[in-house]
Parts: structure tokens; sequence; C-alpha cells
């Protein structure tokens, strides 16, 4: 059935586009249906001629202060040519298929500048693209749409929140009469919305035409990149993507991308392909196909999302927040996310909007945005030690519920490698909640004046023990399908990883506080306790590293992902460099050893991994390890009678050539020390066996194999690792190495009895000091449930954290 202005068209053939809907067509005199003409200044300069709703002149007339008219006819158009259809002819793009209300579907007056179109690759460059021309005003739209009522999505309009102490006070703007639309003309081309009685935004036009057409003509460019696969990236990002960083409402951002491309800012576009690309491969149809230039994609997004930010919509946030994850962490995000919290402020995100006469899916999708800035800004607080932007006395936002996501299960695509839409938004929900102990944490701890003032340890385990145990009790209430070990489905991605890994993070920051507070005049118990828990943590963090599976690495992370993974090297490399024994430093200098490793072999094709390790390696590449050690020994040397140091020369000069075994212990400064021959015995020994580095060291050096001075692992001959791998207790190939449950080691009786008698000795949450609510040893630091599991004492923690059916989950 036809609508009215529009022409029959042919069986078969691709409807066109004549007519336009809405106030200009009012105001040059169209009848409806009849199709819009431009002033003679935009006919003559080929521009496009925008008349806001209730105004007489174009954009571009008052912009250069001249007389809009419309006295010019068109110019008689050349007819053409009959060989211009045959072979070789360039053949226009299709049009397309009128969306009521929408403008003319061709756009030839705004092609590419020379040389814009180099912005794709050669292969896509030469690919048509819709040429629809975006729509002027969203409460035109005829029939069915989202977007009739939107505040924060308006186009080409922005707002910004009118604050109570501006120059336009709520005291008189209450006398301002507003029409049926809740908007009062303030001035040409400005107005003012009112959305509820203490909430008024102000919206304007943007006035550039010029910039306008810059802004689409990068549009442009961004989506030939891609072509003719745009759809199908827009596909991969909400199969993938959006499930567990729900920032877009997809109907509303497919009901656009249905009409055109051109309705979208460029940085959001650019960043949705981008980010979108990471999966290319997971598409069949794709994956065989030259990948396109996701640099190209990156510079134009930063590019355009400079220009954009003047004129604040929840696009513009949507595209930073995006473009934050596409970093990982790097050089410059925090002045961006610093842009998007105060885009947020610009926009009232902040408020609470449950009363807001906007749309039912506009308020939820604000408080979405508005937690998904909130933790953005915390986050990148902690990992690039930064004061945070956000206060949370004006962010009175409230948490978000199962009614603030649109989609639920029966939108989840089926397609191999997605995600799941509830396990999304239930880790999205929890995500938010450890942002907020993160932000506790934050202001309690790691604040200049808190930095400052807080020195004592009393005071500041005083400080840290709610927090740990608000940290405690978040790890429990956590739904079994968000835990490490629950069952993945088939051929589902999980971002539970990135989850469990923020948690250890928090966990790592908080005890760093600790560390660090530590002297010499520290009593030795307390030193016993906070160096033990902090020990615990790190072990288990390593172990939940080295038990990631495929689903886990393949899925989404979140931005601070990568600095989140150096932080547990960062961990490791204090901890050794603050030991003050030679058994624990030279388990923590392997806990070091051992963890870069396990970035180095899972590094490959995962990009947080491969950040990590570039992370780590750069904090501790000037850094002396080997004369911490060096130092102890030499002080120990020194206090060595002549006897034993003629006794070592003399080994040092025998026939055989050889060193003696006493003398290489002495001598040497730690398991690697200056030994390339002993380095590789060493590292055959890990690698054929299997067996967990620091599980080995801590074991052996309690049951007194091993002392502080002794040679680990023993050297061994190929025979003997033969043998050792036929027994079982060894691995033939990197990926069983890299997921093999820890080999059990279990304590005699006598001494498991005692480490179960003095566990609450283990946690400086139990000291007498800080006792108080902690219901008893049994709830921390983390062990693992009675039952199927059998539990793995370490002897250097006292503590059962390991099973041997360890999946990377700790039981609460």
């Amino acid at each position: 059935m036809l609508n009215s202005g529009q022409v029959p068209q042919p069986a078969g053939a691709v409807p066109s586009v004549v007519s336009v809907q809405g106030p200009t067509q009012a105001l040059l005199g169209l009848q409806p249906g009849q199709k819009s003409r431009p002033c003679d200044s935009c006919r003559r300069r080929k521009s496009r001629c925008f008349v806001p709703p209730n105004d007489d002149s174009c954009v571009l007339c008052r912009f250069r202060k001249q007389e809009c008219t419309f006295l010019e006819g068109p110019k008689p158009r050349r007819k053409r040519d009959a060989q211009s259809t045959g072979e070789g002819a360039s053949v226009p793009p299709p049009k397309v298929a009128k969306i009521d209300g929408s403008p003319p579907a061709t756009f030839t007056n705004m092609s590419p500048p020379d040389g814009s179109v180099a912005s794709g690759s050669s292969a896509h460059s030469q690919v048509p693209i819709r040429e629809t021309l975006p729509i002027e005003d969203y409460s035109t739209i005829r029939g069915h749409s989202l977007l009739k009522k939107t505040l924060g999505l308006q186009n080409p309009r922005w707002s910004n929140y009118v604050g109570s102490s501006s120059t336009l006070d709520y005291g008189f703007l209450e006398l301002i009469p507003f029409d049926r639309r809740d908007e009062a003309e303030l001035a040409n081309g400005v107005s003012l919305r009112k959305v509820a009685p203490d909430a008024m935004f102000i919206m304007e036009y943007d006035r550039s035409i010029d910039g306008y057409e810059e802004m689409l003509q990068t549009v442009d460019d961004i989506e030939r990149i891609v072509a003719p696969h745009g759809q199908a990236l827009v596909d991969l990002y909400f199969r993938i993507v959006h499930p567990s960083f729900p920032v877009l409402h997809k109907k509303v951002f497919l009901e656009k991308y249905s009409r055109t491309h051109r309705e979208f800012a460029p940085p959001l576009l650019a960043a949705v392909y981008s980010l979108a690309l990471n999966w290319w491969s997971y598409d069949p149809e794709l994956a065989p196909l030259p990948k396109p230039d996701v640099d190209k994609l990156d510079k134009l997004a930063h590019k355009t999302f400079a220009d954009v930010i003047m004129r604040p919509k929840l696009s513009t946030v949507q595209a930073g927040l995006l473009l934050l994850q596409r970093r990982h962490d790097g050089a410059g995000d925090w002045p961006l996310c610093s842009h998007v919290v105060a885009l947020a402020e610009e926009l009232g995100l902040g408020l609470d909007c449950e009363k807001w006469r906007i749309p039912k899916w506009e308020r939820g999708l604000r408080r979405r945005l508005a937690w998904a800035v909130w933790l953005q800004d915390k986050w990148h607080a902690l990992t690039q030690s930064r004061p945070s932007h956000i206060d949370k006395r004006n962010w009175l936002i409230k948490h978000v519920t199962s009614d603030d996501f649109p989609e639920t299960a029966a939108d989840e695509s089926n397609e191999d490698g997605s995600a799941e839409v509830e396990n999304g938004r239930r880790l999205f929900q929890e995500m938010i909640s450890l942002s907020e102990v993160v932000h506790e944490v934050l202001t309690t701890l790691f604040t200049v004046s808190a930095e400052r003032e807080l020195r004592d340890i009393e005071d500041i385990l005083e400080k840290a023990k709610p927090i740990q145990i608000k940290l405690k009790d978040w790890y429990q209430a956590l739904p079994e399908s968000l835990r490490m070990n629950t069952q993945l489905k088939t051929r589902k991605l999980s971002s539970n990883g990135s989850l469990h890994l923020a948690y250890f993070a928090t966990e790592i920051t908080l005890h760093r506080r600790i560390i660090h507070a530590l002297t010499p005049s520290t009593p030795k118990e307390i030193v016993q306790v906070c160096r033990s828990a902090a020990r615990v943590r790190l072990l288990a963090a390593m172990d939940f590293v080295k038990n990631l599976k495929p689903e886990h690495i393949q899925a989404f992370w979140y931005s601070s992902s990568a600095t989140n993974f150096a932080l547990v090297g960062t961990f490791a490399a204090l901890l050794f460099a603050t030991a003050t024994e030679d058994g624990e430093r030279k388990l923590f200098k392997t806990c070091l050893d051992e963890y870069r490793w396990s970035l180095r072999v899972s590094s490959r094709g995962f990009e947080q991994m491969s950040q990590a390790l570039r992370k780590l390696d750069l904090a501790i590449a000037r850094i002396p390890i080997f004369e911490i050690e060096k130092r102890a020994i030499k002080s120990r040397d020194d206090d060595e009678d002549e006897e034993e140091e003629d006794e070592n020369d003399y080994e040092e000069e025998d026939e055989s050539g050889q060193q003696g075994r006493h003398n290489r212990s002495g001598e040497a400064s730690g398991p690697y020390e200056d030994d390339e021959l002993y380095n590789l015995s060493a590292m055959r020994y890990w690698n054929e066996t299997g067996m967990n580095m620091a599980n080995d060291v801590a074991f052996l050096m309690a049951q007194g194999d091993i002392d502080g001075n002794s040679k680990y692992p023993p050297q061994m001959t190929s025979g003997e690792l033969r043998a050792l791998s036929a027994s079982g207790s060894a691995h033939s190939s990197p990926e069983q190495q890299i997921h093999h449950p820890t080999t059990e080691r279990q304590l005699p009786d006598t001494q498991l009895q005692h480490q179960q008698q003095s566990q609450s000795q283990q946690d400086w949450m139990y000291l007498p000091s800080y006792s108080t609510g902690v219901q008893g040893p049994q709830d921390w630091p983390p062990q693992w449930h009675e039952g199927n599991h059998k539990p793995t004492v370490d002897t250097a923690t006292n503590s059962a954290i390991r099973d041997d059916g360890y999946q990377g989950d700790m039981h609460l």
C-alpha cells in the first residue's frame, strides 16, 4: 500500500524517495509528498539546505548573515548517455527504500572530497555505500519509532543539563509556557526542555553546516573501510561485546542502522566496528576474507571524538566508553576517561531519572551508561593511580535492575562463539558492585591525604578490615553462573574471567597498601600474618591466571584487564623485594618467574595478556632484583669463619674441575644466578615434570628437604626425567602443563592438625585487635569446601588453597 507522495514502482524495482515530511515542508510552502527544495545560496554551493523548525532561514544563510531566498529554479539535468550503461560504465549506487519521515535517499551533493576515499582499503574503497540522508527530526517519523520522544539522542540537536546554580534559575523558569512536547524556545535555534520539575535541559541546533557536512563525509569514510561488511560487524558486536558491556540500546541502534549509517556519530560507529573486528574470525563468512584496517578506524574514531565532545549526546558517551575498551589501559586513557566523565555530567547522567518524562527505554539506558561511566572512572583511577573524578555525593543513581536491560535470553544468538545475555547482565551488575568496593579502597587508603596521614600499620589495618569484609561478602554472594568452575555452555564464550581478575586486583591493591606500611619496628606477629595473607592472595591469583580456559580468554574483557594482569606480577615483585628471609625471597622470585612464564605462553592471540607482560617487564626492567639477594648473602658470608672459607676455596680447586655443592649454594644469589647450565637444567625439570615451581619450593623448604642455600630443583639426568615422566608425575604437552592441576602434596597428619588449629592466625583479620565481626576462621582467607575436593595444604602459607580439581575458583 502506497503512502501519500510515493510514486508507484515497477515490480522488482527498488523504491526511490521523492517526499519529505516535517516542519520544513510547511515553511517552504510545500504540499504533502512534494519534494523539498534548497535555497538559492545552498543550490549554488551544492550544499545541504536545512531550515530549523519554526524558522524562515536555513542554517547556512543565518550563519553567513545573508538573506535566505527561494527564487531560482533547478538547473535542467543532462540526459543520460545511452552508452553509459554499457560494459565498463560506472553504475550509481542503488537508492534505499524510504522509511516514513526520512529525507531523500540519494545524497549526491555530499560526495567525499579528493583523497577521502583513501581512508578505506583499496579493496573496499570502490564498494558502494548507502547514501540515505539522516532524519532531521525524530518527532516527525511516521509510524512506530523508539526515538520520537528521545532526549539524549536527538538529531541534529544536542543537550546539556541546567544546574541549580547557573544563570537559568528554576525559580523563574517555571513561569515559561511549554508546548505539548515540554519545550519552550528561548532564542533562535535554542530551546528549553522540561523533563521534571527539577530537571531541565538546553536543546541547541548545531549551527555549523560545514561541520555537519564534514561529519557526514567522515562517517562515509568509516563505512567504506568496512564495506560491504558493516552489518556483519554490527551483528558480531551484539553477539559478543554487548551482553557483557550493555552501553548501547540494541533495538535503537538497529533501527537507526536499518535506515542509514549516517544517523550515527562517527566515533560511535567506528568504535563498534573496531571492537567487533576482534572477533572477525567468529563469522564463517568473514573469516576467509581480508580484515579491514582497524588502525584507520581507531584513528578516525579518536579524531572525530575530539570534534563531537562540544556537542554532547548519549551517543558521545557511548563512543568514549567503547573507545576505552579498545585501548587496554594505554597512554592517554586517563584524559579520555576524564572527557567521558565530563560528558556524562553535561548530560545529567548522575541524576535519578526515574520520574523524568522521557521514554522508558531511555531511562534504563541512562542508568546503564551512568554506572558504566562510574566503573570506568574507578578502575582507571586504580590502574593509573589518579584521583577519581566522580564524587559519590553527586552520583545519585539507583542500582540497575533487570528492568533496565531490554534484552532477554530470547534475544540471545545461537551462533558459535556468542555470549550469554542473562549471564552478561549479571556480570555487569556484579562489576558495578565491585567498583563500589574499589571506590572505598581508593578513598580510604589511596588519596593524597590518606597516604600522608595513614602510616601506622595499626591504623591501616583498622581502616582496611571493613573493606576486606565487604570483599569477602561480595565474593561469597556471587551467583553460581559467575563462578570460574561453573559448567560452561557448549560453544559459548564467558567473560567471567574479567570479573574475577578485577576481584583479585582489588584484593592485591588492598594488600599492597598493608605491605608498604610494614616497617622494621612492626611487631613480628603482625608482619608474619600480614605477609602470610598477602602470599595467599598472590598464589590464588596466579592459579586463577594459569587455569583460564579458551572460552574465557576469547571472550570480552574490560579495559582495565591488561593492567590487572600486570598487577599480579607487580605484587609478586613487591613481596620479593620486601622479604627478609632467604626462603621467602626465593619463593617470591620463583613466583614472579612462573607468573611471567604463564603470561608469555598465553599471550599469543590474547592482547590483554600480551599488554600485561609488556607492562610488567617495563616495571621491573631496571630493578636490580638480584642485588637484594646478593646483599643478604654477603652479610651472611661475612659472619662465616676462616675455616669454612678455606674449605670452599679447596672445593673450587678440585681436580675434577667441578665446583663444590657447598660453594655453589653459598656463592649463588638465587636459583638462576649467572649459571646458564643450571638454568637450563632447572627449566628442563619444570618443563618436563609440569610441576608448580612455587609449590615445589614452598613444600620442600617446609619439609626440610632444601634449605635457604640449596639449589632447587635438583639436577636430574635425562633418564631420571624420563622415569619421572613415566611415573605419572609429568605431562607431555605445554597445554597440559598450563591447565593441569597442581600435583598434590599432603602434609603429615600432625602438621595438618597443627595448621588447622592455627588457621585463625594466618590472616590479619583474625588478630585480636581486628577480629570483631569475623564469624570464624573458616570464613577467611579463602578455603575449599569439604566434600568431593581433597585439599592440598601449602605449608608456606599454612592454608588449604588448592585441590586436585582446581578450576580457578576459590570456594568460600
